[in-house]
């Protein structure tokens, strides 16, 4: 790896926090599961196998190769995962050019990407270390029946990765499934280079031991001299008191700034700290409100890391460590995740697996504004006067996002406009990234709803309710969630959408 930049000639490396993240990189590298303090060492005692992934995951190269060949005739590969299953073999994909459709939402009109496709070339990798995350387990059912339905034989269609023992584990070998285990010792947002990141890539046709050769290499180095290492270690931790803006164009590897968002926030936004990764176009929006800027590619970034995929892979992971320790937090713990999965198990039953009709408070055209202004753009001004000093927007857009991607042009609009940092995330796969972040965090987030009427709706076989009832349910637990801690909060929600983005967009370059 190759590091440079302005920043560095800030690094102090006679601080007394620059020498103990000489000794936590140590200790890391010998795996003592105390580096994180006494509370943490438990959960690390079973969570630092990612330590020895470029090397230990040599050992599925031959399953995976065996994999390959029996379903090389499948050209159409879904992976149904969320957060680590997910992130990690999307950008590999995109950064091999590859073709790899990523189901990580609930959303019925993105489920009809996949699901009203050509099934019988259609193979889907369940991608869950339990099985129990409620977005996946519906996907999972939902293609077994649409399998069954188009009269294929299932273990024909579908393989499993997950930990060995779990409930899934047991459930797709009592199917006939093919099954990879991944190590259990290995958290998910850790595991890019375990069975999580490497099976989805390589049926995708990736060379997966490409990624391994350059991990292994940029560890060995990183172990003989960390000063790099080390070094953005304690920039991250002292160069920026919050935020964090990751900017992957022109790096050849888009979703690199994706896949470290899920890693960073949800490993260090706990405790009332952390750093709120920003995942960027351009270095002009990423150092609005003062955030530390992260390139891949030279551009006059605070800090420019150029290297391979698999280099950044073990690097960043053990870069958020050597963070972790320094904010005195646990980096494996994410203990607000469960609150909008809570959230919405109770508005589900509660609803008795219903969507009711949910009456805004105002309509602007073909958006209806549930807060207390009448009009959209007196409903924007207000929510982004709600931002507290030195705090952040973060939108959450419960949509499409392939058809409806143009939203995301909103991220940029709304920081430029505000001065204000702003992040963007597709629900709900951001409840398994920054979602945690969000609670456990700096308390100082407002946060915009987009939701949307679906054009269609798939059942969940053995369940009440279908996507279009969960994925809203998802999106007003997290809601619930939000207002009991009284932060500033709009939803907006979208009649017809595509008319809806174009307004929203519309309003919000008119501010």
């Amino acid at each position: 790896m190759k590091v440079t930049g302005a920043s560095l000639s800030r690094v102090d490396r006679n601080d007394d926090l620059y020498k103990h993240l000489i000794g936590v990189h140590q200790r890391i590298a010998e795996k003592d599961p105390t580096t994180w303090g006494p509370e943490a060492a438990t959960e690390a005692a079973v969570r630092l196998n990612w330590v020895d992934l470029p090397e230990s995951s040599r050992t599925l190269l031959p399953e995976i190769d065996a994999l390959t060949a029996r379903f090389r005739h499948i050209k159409n590969i879904v992976l149904a995962g969320m957060g680590g299953s997910s992130l990690a073999p999307e950008v590999i994909a995109q950064s091999f050019d590859r073709e790899l459709f990523i189901l990580d939402s609930t959303d019925p009109n993105y489920l009809a990407h996949a699901l009203n496709g050509d099934l019988s070339s259609t193979l889907v990798v369940v991608s869950s270390k339990s099985g129990s995350t409620i977005e996946t387990s519906s996907a999972r059912v939902a293609f077994a029946e649409a399998f069954n339905q188009a009269g294929l034989i299932i273990s024909e269609h579908m393989v499993v990765v997950t930990d060995p023992g779990s409930p899934l584990d047991q459930q797709s070998r009592h199917q006939g499934l093919t099954v990879i285990n991944a190590d259990p010792h290995v958290g998910g947002r850790f595991s890019a280079l375990s069975a999580f990141g490497l099976v989805p890539s390589a049926l995708a046709g990736v060379d997966v031991s490409l990624l391994l050769d350059a991990a292994s290499d940029c560890k060995k180095n990183f172990l003989i001299d960390g000063t790099s290492i080390i070094d953005v270690a304690w920039l991250l931790t002292t160069q920026s008191q919050q935020y964090v803006s990751f900017i992957d164009a022109d790096s050849g590897m888009p979703g690199l700034s994706d896949w470290i968002e899920q890693l960073v926030a949800e490993s260090t936004g706990k405790s009332g700290v952390g750093r709120l990764p920003i995942a960027a176009e351009d270095l002009e929006s990423a150092s609005i409100g003062g955030a530390f800027t992260v390139a891949f590619h030279e551009m006059g970034a605070d800090l420019t890391v150029l290297g391979e995929l698999g280099e950044h892979f073990i690097f960043w992971e053990w870069v958020t460590a050597l963070v972790g320790a320094a904010l005195e937090i646990d980096p494996f713990n994410q203990p607000n995740v469960t609150e909008a999965k809570n959230a919405t198990s109770s508005l589900l039953s509660e609803w008795g697996g219903q969507l009711p009709v949910l009456a805004p408070d105002f309509a602007d055209k073909s958006v209806e504004i549930f807060g207390i202004a009448a009009d959209l753009n007196s409903a924007l001004q207000s929510f982004i006067a709600s931002v507290q000093d030195g705090g952040y927007i973060s939108i959450h857009a419960y949509l499409d996002r392939r058809d409806d991607a143009r939203l995301q042009e909103l991220r940029k609009v709304l920081s430029l406009k505000t001065g204000l940092p702003v992040t963007f995330g597709w629900g709900p796969r951001f409840l398994h990234s920054t979602g945690q972040f969000h609670k456990g965090g700096q308390q100082n987030g407002a946060f915009l709803q987009i939701t949307g009427e679906a054009s269609c709706d798939f059942a969940i076989p053995g369940s009440n309710f279908g996507f279009k009832t969960l994925v809203m349910a998802q999106a007003l637990g997290d809601n619930r969630a939000l207002a009991e801690r009284k932060f500033p909060l709009l939803r907006l929600h979208l009649q017809e959408r595509s008319t809806g983005i174009t307004q929203i967009l519309e309003a919000a370059r008119s501010l």
